[in-house]
């Protein structure tokens, strides 16, 4: 069944939108991200223009992570005066990425500049997490007594500490504020909800236990990505609401099943998995850059000669 996308400009399947938005719910409950550093991509490939993929990504991200993190609310596995604080963060960076996002788009190379971010982005996190990941499993094989799961850093010599209760720490908000930044930064850039970021961040920058960054994460992915997509469509009017719509039925369905799966596996296993699923996709980014298009063409203003 084709439905047409006002705003994109084309027809696309209604099952295949779905069956998208659905993955990308399956992720955010088992992993604690939005999503959007994978449904973009997916809407590059079926022929979306990356300045709607951005912006209505971005808008879908919302929903998923309100089905997600209702599921972690529900374990008491929140931390919302951290979630707080990144916030603040995340929205200063979102407003920050907007106006870089039209300054691109004026000048032309906004389509180019979004796939380079997620190639660097996402294979740079995508490695790292997958080297720490494989570390730790091994590590936890060979142990013969319990290892430290978090050591002092600088993070925990910087002014401004608060005692962060449900996590058990007592670090500064600066850490947490620039990390919610770049978060924002990348949501208005990218459509994403900067989970594959904030995750790993809050791991092994700031130390919060796993079981708390999942739903800590959503929390605060929720709001960055509403005010993402409300200044994307005052500002540029990109955002495809029947788009939306048919991504987000299908990605609150999938939150709910991700979140059932997420309870079953250990921590070591879902950034292993996390790890290669963003290296896949930063994979076939990489090579639709690198490969030539089958149909070349070119428009010519000028007069002929």
């Amino acid at each position: 069944m084709q439905i047409y996308l006002p705003i994109a400009e084309i027809a696309v399947n209604a099952f295949l939108l779905l069956g998208i938005g659905g993955l990308v719910g399956v992720l955010s409950g088992l992993f604690g991200v939005g999503g959007g550093f994978l449904i973009t991509p997916l809407l590059f490939f079926i022929g979306i223009p990356p300045t709607v993929a951005v912006a209505t990504g971005a808008n879908q991200v919302v929903a998923s992570s309100v089905s997600g993190v209702l599921a972690q609310f529900k374990r008491k596995a929140v931390d919302v005066p951290m979630g707080l604080v990144l916030l603040l963060g995340g929205l200063s960076g979102s407003a920050l990425g907007v106006w870089l996002f039209n300054l691109l788009a004026r000048m032309g190379q906004i389509d180019l500049v979004v796939q380079l971010s997620y190639v660097v982005f996402l294979g740079s996190v995508g490695l790292l997490m997958l080297q720490e990941s494989l570390r730790a499993m091994r590590r936890a094989r060979r142990a013969t007594k319990p290892v430290k799961r978090h050591q002092h850093t600088w993070v925990h010599n910087l002014p401004l500490k608060v005692k962060f209760r449900a996590s058990g720490l007592y670090i500064s908000v600066i850490p947490p504020i620039l990390v919610g930044m770049v978060v924002g930064i990348l949501a208005a850039i990218m459509g994403v909800g900067g989970g594959f970021i904030m995750v790993p961040a809050m791991i092994y920058l700031l130390g919060m236990p796993t079981k708390v960054v999942i739903g800590t994460s959503l929390f605060q992915i929720i709001f960055v990505a509403a005010f993402t997509t409300f200044m994307h469509a005052i500002t540029n009017q990109s955002v495809d609401v029947m788009l939306a719509l048919m991504l987000i039925i299908g990605s609150v369905i999938g939150a709910q099943i991700g979140s059932q799966f997420g309870a079953r596996l250990k921590a070591e296993q879902l950034r292993i998995l996390l790890a290669l699923l963003v290296l896949a996709v930063a994979g076939k980014l990489a090579l639709d850059l690198l490969i030539p298009p089958g149909d070349l063409y070119s428009l010519s203003t000028g007069a002929a000669a």
